[in-house]
Parts: C-alpha cells; sequence; structure tokens
C-alpha cells in the first residue's frame, strides 16, 4: 500500500483483473465497481476529443457496455485493464467524432418549421392492440433474465416514474452507476426480445 492507503500500481492491476473476470461472469457489480473507478477519466478522455457534455456521457455507458460485453475477450499480457477501457473509450470518441464531422445539419421542428408536428405516423399497425398483452408478457418473462440490480433500476424508471436522480437517492448509488444499470438492463431486454423474434422498437414505440 501507499503511504495514503491507495493500492500500490501491482496491486490495483491485480484488482481491476479480478474484477473484471468477474464481470466476464456476469456479476453487475464488479461492473459497477470497475465504472466507479474509472468512469470520470473515461469521461475525460471522451470530453477531450469530442468537446461536448452529452456526447461524452454517451461514450462512457457505451464503454462501459462494451466492457460488459467483451469481458472475455481482454488478455492480461496484452496491457492492463485500465488501458484497455481507456482504448475502448478512445475509438469510440474519434468513431463519434467523424460521424459528427459527416452528419448533415439536422432540421429542427419549430414554428417557422414544423418538420414533423403536422405529419401522421405512417407506421401504425393495425395489430398493435392485439400484440399489446403478449408483448407484456414476454417483457415481463425477459425482465427475470436480467440482475436484480438491473432489474429494480429499469422498473422504478420505467414502471416506478422516478428519475434517475430520484432513483440513485433511493437506492443510495452514484447517478452514474443507476445509468449504466438501465442502459445494460434495456440492452438485454433488448437481446432476449430479439431472440423471441420481437422487434427491438416494439418495446421502445
Amino acid at each position: 500500500m501507499t503511504p495514503a492507503g491507495r493500492p500500490t500500481d501491482d496491486a490495483a492491476t491485480l484488482e481491476d483483473q479480478a474484477l473484471l473476470a468477474r464481470v466476464a461472469d456476469g456479476d453487475s457489480r464488479a461492473l459497477d465497481a470497475l465504472y466507479d473507478r474509472y468512469a470520470r477519466i473515461v469521461y475525460g478522455v471522451a470530453l477531450r476529443i469530442l468537446g461536448e457534455a452529452e456526447l461524452a456521457e454517451d461514450v462512457v455507458q457505451e464503454t462501459f457496455w462494451r466492457v460488459w460485453r467483451r469481458a472475455r475477450t481482454f488478455q492480461s499480457g496484452r496491457g492492463k485493464v485500465a488501458a484497455w477501457i481507456f482504448g475502448i473509450a478512445h475509438n469510440l470518441s474519434v468513431d463519434e467524432l467523424r460521424r459528427q464531422r459527416s452528419r448533415p445539419r439536422p432540421v429542427y421542428d419549430t414554428d417557422e418549421t414544423p418538420v414533423l408536428r403536422d405529419h401522421e405516423d405512417s407506421r401504425m399497425d393495425v395489430v398493435a392492440d392485439a400484440l399489446e398483452n403478449e408483448r407484456g408478457r414476454l417483457i415481463d418473462a425477459a425482465l427475470q433474465h436480467i440482475s436484480a440490480d438491473q432489474r429494480e433500476a429499469i422498473e422504478l424508471a420505467y414502471f416506478g416514474g422516478l428519475s434517475q436522480s430520484e432513483i440513485a437517492e433511493r437506492l443510495h448509488s452514484p447517478i452514474g452507476t443507476i445509468k449504466t444499470r438501465i442502459r445494460l438492463g434495456l440492452r438485454k431486454l433488448r437481446d432476449l426480445l430479439l431472440a423471441q423474434d420481437l422487434r427491438a422498437e416494439d418495446i421502445t414505440d
């Protein structure tokens, strides 16, 4: 240990590897621990490249989603966990910067230019009502297959009507952790529902 009581670099490296191994085994609390340890640095990396706080926050969430999905691919012989995480963040940030630069300027819906307001939704599905009960059943079943932490955050947000800050306060957790749980949980739900041949937009429309 260092004089300040913090782990040495070697100890921190071993702790990170142990946490990532747990993430690879599906332990969401281990992911929370890595998030709490490195999210601010990842945010700094993204903000320096992108220059926009909202985009940087999106990169943070996407980075840790990829850590969750790719934990098994990490090879300790090629470097430290921290460097691996920062590399993911850097690549995502550069990719997003390229997208922003190539993206055409959006046209916003204003009083002067009502782009969407006066248009009918042409995607209306005539069997939507008939599918609603079945969709609800599938979602309820899928919720049982995500972690308890993710399920609790999602239920408070989407069924309890709480904001992310209110959820963080109720669960005594950092808001960044709550955002990650909700994002990971929703993506897991989407994957489960897609496996049941339910289109992703059916749970977001």
